[in-house]
């Protein structure tokens, strides 16, 4: 028989999962998620599911299933891999006419639960005739075809700005969401350091501004950007400003939203892999690790130490024993590795320049702080780059990790 396919809407209502193992583990989210009352019976459970238990979402009874325990229950779920076990359990719930994933034997179950992909407000669920991996590779055919716009989910967006960090370059490394979006814009506006190969994906009708181009000094130049993401949203279109990074770190996403907001538009924001951690880990490099680095800190080095308008307690970074990951900071290598040792920080430390990390461009120099400005002169960098200070630098093997 064909199962007859529904969404249960489980809201406030009791939900039985007997087990605590593995399978629990990767259902009780999804239920959580469907606001259920979840009811956890095991005599055991996984650290996953205690956390779960430990901010009170679930409820917990730390035994072996009781008939009792299905009393009030809308639906069960039966996550035990003893067949005998959960064959009883199927009995009394059959008795108090409950529906019943059993996740030993679909084929004995009154419910069963399907693959699915979620895409912003679409929930797909795709049963394949009690086949669990044909019903996961349709998912996952299905979940792509989402994420890239292939197929269109419907959502209106017009007059709306979306603001998306494409993360340090890897265009793998862009958020399912922010894809999702990027897909379905009528307008992205770009600056240098937007993931490039995510253009390749966008349909011919859409519209590039390359703000890059924009004839205007830095501050002009950010009005004019501003500008341009509100004239078309106002304009009915949907408007995706693709950044470098995280919008939010150094990104002026800030500005844009602030710009939006006084023009009546609304504004999405997608927070992106920032490369102030994942350009140091494309290198090796971990920002944290135990007995190391207990601290990092991140700083805008586009301004130099004594700048009148910089706002970095220099002094303050120095005195700091864990990690200082320097950002738009290459051309003032040199003032910003003598401010640090002028304020007590080792010319020992280990330092780290990593260009263009996470693409195929990457290079790293390795120096410590007396010597990496001349260092990374002698290797030629440029920007972007990122420069990682202290001994995290050296935490592990000098190789990128496998794969990476």
């Amino acid at each position: 028989m064909n199962p007859y396919p529904l969404g249960l809407r489980l809201d406030g209502l009791r939900v039985l999962v007997v087990g605590g193992g593995a399978v629990a583990t990767r259902r009780v989210p999804a239920l959580l998620d469907a606001g259920a009352d979840v009811v956890l019976v095991s005599p055991h459970i996984t650290p996953a599911l205690r956390a779960h238990l430990d901010a009170g979402r679930l409820t917990w009874r730390e035994r072996r299933f009781e008939p009792a325990d299905a009393d009030d229950a809308w639906l069960v779920h039966v996550a035990v891999s003893d067949p005998e076990a959960a064959r009883a359990i199927s009995e009394v719930t059959a008795a108090k006419r409950i529906f019943t994933v059993r996740a030993d034997d679909r084929h004995a179950a009154t419910a069963w639960t399907p693959a699915v992909t979620r895409q912003g407000p679409l929930t797909v669920a795709v049963l394949a005739g009690g086949d669990p991996v044909r019903a996961v590779a349709v998912r996952d055919a299905i979940g792509e075809q989402l994420a890239t716009g292939a197929v269109p989910l419907g959502e209106n967006r017009a007059g709306t700005v979306a603001l998306v960090g494409s993360g340090p370059g890897d265009p793998e490394l862009l958020t399912v969401r922010g894809r999702r979006l990027l897909a379905a814009a009528d307008v992205v506006v770009i600056d240098r350091l937007a993931a490039g190969l995510l253009l390749d994906e966008l349909r011919p009708e859409v519209e590039l501004v390359d703000a890059s181009k924009i004839p205007y000094g830095p501050s002009a130049a950010q009005e004019e950007i501003n500008r341009v993401l509100v004239e078309r949203a106002q304009a009915g279109k949907f408007v995706v400003r693709l950044k470098g990074g995280d919008p939010y770190v150094f990104g002026r996403g800030g500005e844009e939203v602030l710009a939006c907001a006084a023009a009546g538009v609304p504004v999405v924001v997608v927070p992106g892999i920032t490369s102030a951690i994942a350009v140091p880990s494309a290198a090796g490099i971990p920002v944290t690790h135990r007995g190391v680095a207990h601290e990092f800190t991140v700083v805008s080095g586009h301004l130099a130490p004594g700048h009148a308008e910089s706002l970095v307690d220099w002094a303050a970074l120095a005195r700091l024993r864990g990690t200082v990951c320097v950002l738009m900071g290459l051309k003032n290598l040199a003032a910003i590795a003598a401010v640090l040792q002028e304020h007590g920080r080792s010319p020992d430390t280990p330092v780290a320049v990593v260009q263009e990390g996470t693409t195929r461009d990457q290079r790293t120099v390795r120096a410590t702080l007396s010597t990496v400005a001349d260092a990374a002169k002698t290797a030629g960098l440029r920007p972007p780059a990122v420069i990682v200070i202290g001994p995290v630098v050296e935490a592990l093997p000098t190789d990128p990790p496998a794969g990476s």
